[in-house]
């Protein structure tokens, strides 16, 4: 049995997999989940990448250890399969690292327009979302009314500059399968840009699911047997 390292994107917690872990688990399988340091002023992808190395401490077998990082955490789950061996990376609805650039350079257009500029910025350097409306409309527009705004009510303030300011710590791929799964309707990342980048840098072709960014909240009995059989 696998156990699986769920890694949290930009504004969420380690809340965002509480309906995929019981499918997991009913399955035979462990999750680990952990809280990214996402408001934090100084935490950069690699002391994000640490607090999931710390969580996964005592974790099966490098044979049996998937991280899964959601959007934002496709930049995570690489460092940590650098630091410590897994036998799979997937890389979910994910902003996948590009080498040496940005994630955005050389591909299509990441997001639907206007989509992502909905947030508001703070004086701290933070970012939140000011509406349930807004929120759905860039993550949640295949749940639930009452799924997303439960997962509206736990977003946090996004510290995104001392991750995007410096570069990327890595320059070739980790030791691990790569997995992309990505959402057909996905309006945060595009399926033209997951198809892309799924090809031309991890080497794969992308599993497409229905629906949104948040497979996890929308449809997570089928996430689970995705990730099962990929696994």
């Amino acid at each position: 049995m696998a156990t699986f390292l769920l890694v949290h994107g930009a504004w969420h917690g380690s809340w965002c997999w509480d309906r995929l872990v019981p499918e997991l688990a009913a399955a035979g399988h462990d999750s680990i989940v952990m809280d990214l340091p996402v408001e934090d002023p100084s935490a950069s992808f690699e002391d994000y990448a640490s607090v999931v190395v710390d969580a996964a401490a005592g974790a099966g077998a490098p044979d049996d250890v998937v991280v899964v990082g959601h959007s934002m955490a496709s930049m995570v789950i690489p460092i940590v399969a650098a630091r410590r061996p897994v036998s799979a990376m997937v890389f979910l609805c994910g902003v996948v690292p590009n080498f040496g650039g940005s994630p955005w350079d050389g591909a299509p257009r990441m997001d639907e327009e206007g989509v992502l500029a909905a947030v508001v910025s703070h004086e701290d350097g933070s970012s939140s979302w000011p509406t349930l409306a807004a929120a759905t409309d860039a993550f949640y527009g295949d749940c639930r009314p009452e799924d997303a705004a439960w997962a509206f009510s736990q977003l946090r303030r996004q510290q995104s500059a001392p991750l995007w300011g410096r570069p990327y710590p890595l320059d070739s791929w980790p030791e691990g399968r790569r997995i992309a799964i990505v959402g057909r309707d996905d309006r945060a990342v595009r399926l033209e840009f997951s198809r892309h980048v799924s090809r031309t840098r991890l080497g794969v072709e992308p599993i497409e699911l229905p629906g949104d960014h948040s497979p996890f909240l929308a449809r997570p009995a089928e996430l689970a047997k995705t990730l099962i059989a990929e696994v």
